[in-house]
Order: structure tokens, then C-alpha cells, then sequence
């Protein structure tokens, strides 16, 4: 997926999963973009980033992601991308949710609302989907799933932390050998 083409991550928190990420593939994204202004609470190595507006337009996103045919993961983006947008560029969103088996996790906070409700959730796990005009809905790329034994909501959270940066690695790793196996 990445190993000759252009990357670009897109975040609005602190940009610490595109730090590990990084670290475990041996590659930093092309380009970083951000519409978290508030530099002091993001991960000292994505400081140097593209900031936007707080709610990009479809002409600011073009501008944004003008590179040419770029891969774009989305790492805690809290913002909907525009149809155009979602069928112009490939997108790829890890949800903190299992939404395959709870389709009712889709959207904000999944990860809050398991916590809140965790008696009606067997499993937790994380998705990579593509990213569709429609929230959450994009075809899933890599689910993974484990039982929920979590017994605080920081275990819960950091259980889907690491799920979903292995899962990152995974993916690019996959599609990178094979990307190798077409030559």
C-alpha cells in the first residue's frame, strides 16, 4: 500500500498512534495533517504537520490531499469527509468499535459506549474499513476481535490502542509484500 506511493495521515488528537505506527514500519507519513491547533497536547514528533480549519470543505481537502494518488489513513480524524472526497481518494479508518458484530458501535466513541454498556459486549475489537460517504460503512479491510475481559475502561482503552496500531502495521505490511509479489 505505501511502499512506492505518497502517505498522508490525517488526525485530530495527539497523533501518538501515527508515532508507533511509524516506528514499528520504519516509515513516517509523506505528509501530516491535523485540525487540532493545540500543539502543546500533541506527540512532540507530528508537531511539524498541515493544520486546517476545524471543518475542512471539499476544495481545502483537494488542497490537502493534492498529492498525487495517495494513500490517506485516518488515525482518530474526527471529521466527516465529503462524498466527493470519499470517492475521489483512497481512505482507510480504523474504528475502535467492532462494528461488524455491533453495527450500533458506528460513530463517535464506540470505545465509551462499550465501557458504559460493557455487560452487552462479549468481544471488543477494531476495524479498518474504507472510508464510504456513508459513516463506518466502507468496505471492513482487517477486523480483530478478543474477548472482553477488561477491567477498568483504561485497559479497555489501551486493549484497543495496541489492537489497532498492530493493526496498522499489518495492513501496510500486507499490502507492501504484496505490492512486491506484482514486480
Amino acid at each position: 500500500m505505501i511502499n512506492n506511493r505518497k502517505w498522508v495521515a490525517m488526525f485530530s488528537h495527539t497523533g501518538s498512534e501515527i508515532v508507533n505506527i511509524s516506528n514499528m514500519i520504519g516509515r513516517s507519513p509523506d505528509r501530516l495533517i491535523t485540525n487540532n491547533n493545540n500543539v502543546h497536547k500533541m506527540h512532540r514528533d507530528v508537531r511539524h504537520c498541515t493544520f486546517t480549519k476545524k471543518i475542512p470543505s471539499v476544495e481545502d481537502y483537494k488542497l490537502l490531499l493534492g498529492i498525487s494518488a495517495p494513500v490517506v489513513t485516518l488515525h482518530g480524524w474526527m471529521r466527516i469527509i465529503p462524498p466527493e472526497i470519499c470517492e475521489s481518494y483512497e481512505i482507510y479508518n480504523l474504528h475502535p468499535g467492532l462494528i461488524t458484530k455491533y453495527p450500533e458501535l458506528k460513530g463517535k466513541d464506540p470505545q465509551k459506549r462499550v465501557w458504559e454498556s460493557r455487560d452487552n459486549y462479549s468481544h471488543i475489537g477494531c476495524v479498518i474499513h474504507k472510508v464510504t460517504p456513508e459513516v463506518d460503512d466502507g468496505q471492513p479491510i482487517l477486523v480483530k476481535s478478543t474477548p472482553n475481559t477488561c477491567e477498568t475502561q483504561d485497559e479497555l482503552f489501551e486493549t484497543l490502542h495496541t489492537m489497532a496500531s498492530t493493526m496498522w502495521v499489518e495492513l501496510f505490511k500486507d499490502e507492501i509484500m504484496n505490492e512486491e509479489i506484482r514486480k
